[in-house]
């Protein structure tokens, strides 16, 4: 296994070996630990001393069913603390087969130039290998225009990171973006403004080409398959990751028409739970105006090799013709419902913008309805929400502005009601409707952020047992326990949504188990799994510290705690004791 080192400074690399302490880190366990241990808490997020840092999971790679995520970290520009965000993609499993453990991008270049990285094997070295190129003539176009020729440039076989016109622009919303299995730049590690940490290093894509390369090595391939296969059947069986199953049918916009009835979508800047027009934009609405316009159901197609929940989906044009791919449950909820938007036309419109600009949708979607909040253009003018992205991507003024993420436009429209916690714009969730949720949000090391701890599995989706979403009681332990749960699946590489089979199929939950110890040769339990994520959530709290972002930052906005949220006429009613519990207790 090796580290890779790209010193954009003086263009250069090299390759060593991990430290005995990283041997069993991986995907944000590795990027993590190594913001934590090499940036400065408090330097400049797009600054000579921060890192980005890419890492692949213990099974990515590997035949481990739905696992080819990637994660990258740095010092967040949007929030100012440590992060990590995560994607599937072919990128995520090309690395892993070079046995590269983590690619760290260290420095700054002594000029504007942008370049490129193209890392392939050497087999007669038995080691990766990189050549860098001139990229300088991809700077400033969209990204739907530049990955083909890349492609032309270096052949099928490749895999491709990047960023786009935002990140040249330095924005606090502008994400990685990879190739999907279609080679189209539309898989995202979109939260928290990395992309434009790696475009504060010059350097515009790393392209791999795998051919050749070992593989991952195993310490135990029969324990590893045993495990696979445990995992596998508990996807296969369980209703909402099977085969034509919620999420391969409607996709995560299935999530659109449950929230809404449960009273927690956010609507026109988070001012109700419920959207009129939901059932407009749901997933069940996507499905049956494919098959209108194509003439046939299409079920769901993977974001990456080996998925099987399968749950990316693509809507086209009424002539037949696609129109993007894919919408996300939550981009389709940033882009409709906080907006008071419900044309999936238009919806689809925006988030093809976002992907060619290279722009976090649910930043951006967040950041627009605080712009429509504050007066800049009416809720459900989704003309001027098009208008809005284009200017985002001119680098005009008001662009700059909304780049600059939701926290930012709220102070400079002065805004009051600004949903954002760390100075990340909060997700398609209303904490004051699941309650679990909104503790995730308020104490999560990443600022609002479903994906650290998602508590919509018990509380919306009945996994484990249903629990009253608009109950306090128990909440803090619960986010505790999915917050720490889901670092360690984050470190896996597998996707999150294995949570749904593995939480509900005990068989299941020993087979991720089984697959890490048949890579590692470890002997972990459920217990170890707690604990592995535990002590990711502590580094992160430490570095978070570090750079000024202590408990006092782990709290909702304040119009959460005093504003009733229609339909039910909650508010956020989690006492800060119970908030500061979270991490007191790890």
């Amino acid at each position: 296994m090796w580290i890779l080192r790209i010193n954009m400074t003086d263009a250069t690399y090299r390759l060593e070996e991990p430290s005995p302490a990283y041997k069993n880190l991986a995907g944000r366990a590795m990027t993590s630990t190594l913001v934590s241990d090499e940036v400065p808490p408090l330097c400049h997020p797009l600054g000579p001393h921060n890192k980005l840092v890419f890492s692949a999971g213990i099974v990515t790679g590997t035949a481990a069913p739905t696992s080819s995520r990637i994660s990258v970290g740095a010092k967040s520009p949007l929030t100012g603390g440590i992060k990590e965000s995560n994607a599937g993609s072919s990128w995520g499993p090309a690395l892993a087969r070079m046995r590269i453990k983590a690619l760290v991008v260290e420095g700054l270049p002594k000029d504007k130039k942008m370049l490129g990285a193209f890392l392939t094997w050497d087999a007669a070295q038995d080691k990766p290998t990189l050549e860098f190129f001139d990229a300088s003539d991809y700077a400033g176009r969209d990204l739907y225009a530049i990955y083909p020729e890349v492609y032309e440039k270096f052949g099928k076989g490749i895999s491709v990171a990047s960023f786009g016109m935002a990140a040249e622009y330095g924005y606090g919303n502008a994400g990685v973006v990879f190739n999907d299995m279609n080679k189209r730049p539309s898989r995202y590690s979109g939260r928290g403004g990395l992309g434009s940490v790696m475009a504060s290093k010059g350097l515009k894509f790393i392209v791999l080409n795998p051919g050749g390369a070992p593989g991952v090595s195993m310490a135990d391939k029969a324990l590893f398959d045993e495990g696979r296969k445990k995992l596998l059947e508990a996807l296969q069986t369980h209703d909402i990751t099977k085969p034509k199953g919620a999420l391969n049918s409607f996709g995560t916009a299935v999530l659109i028409n449950i929230l809404n009835e449960a009273g927690g979508l956010p609507t026109r800047n988070f001012s109700s739970g419920r959207f009129e027009g939901a059932a407009s934009i749901a997933g069940e609405a996507i499905f049956e105006g494919v098959k209108e316009r194509l003439g046939k159901e299409v079920y769901n197609h993977g974001c990456s090799p080996g998925c099987t929940i399968q749950c990316s989906n693509t809507w086209y044009k009424p002539d037949g013709t696609e129109h993007a791919s894919c919408l996300e449950y939550e981009s389709v909820w940033a882009m409709g419902a906080n907006c008071g938007i419900d044309n999936l036309d238009k919806i689809a419109t925006m988030v093809h913008l976002c992907n060619s600009y290279g722009l976090d949708t649910i930043e951006t979607g967040a950041t627009i309805g605080v712009a429509m909040e504050g007066g800049l253009l009416p809720f459900g003018d989704s003309g001027g929400a098009i208008d809005l992205i284009h200017e985002i991507g001119r680098g005009s003024s008001i662009g700059r502005t909304l780049g600059g993420g939701t926290e930012f436009a709220g102070k400079a429209y002065g805004v009051v009601r600004v949903p954002a916690v760390k100075g990340q714009g909060m997700p398609a969730y209303e904490p004051r409707a699941v309650k679990g949720m909104g503790i995730t949000y308020a104490t999560s090391t990443m600022g609002a952020d479903h994906t650290s701890g998602y508590t919509i599995a018990p509380e919306i989706l009945g996994v484990m047992g249903k629990q009253d979403p608009l109950s306090p009681e128990g909440k803090a332990a619960l986010s505790r326990a999915f917050q720490a749960t889901t670092a360690f699946i984050d470190s896996t590489g597998h996707c999150l949504f294995i949570a749904f089979a593995i939480l509900d199929i005990a068989s299941g939950y020993q087979g991720l188990i089984d697959e890490c110890n048949g890579i590692l040769g470890t002997k972990w339990t459920a217990d170890d799994v707690y604990a592995y994520g535990a002590e990711i959530m502590k580094k992160e709290r430490a570095f978070n510290e570090a750079a000024g972002i202590g408990k006092a930052a782990d709290r909702l906005p304040e119009f959460m705690k005093t504003e009733p949220l229609p339909p039910h006429n909650q508010v956020f009613d989690i006492s800060d004791s119970d908030l500061d519990s979270v991490h007191g207790e790890m």
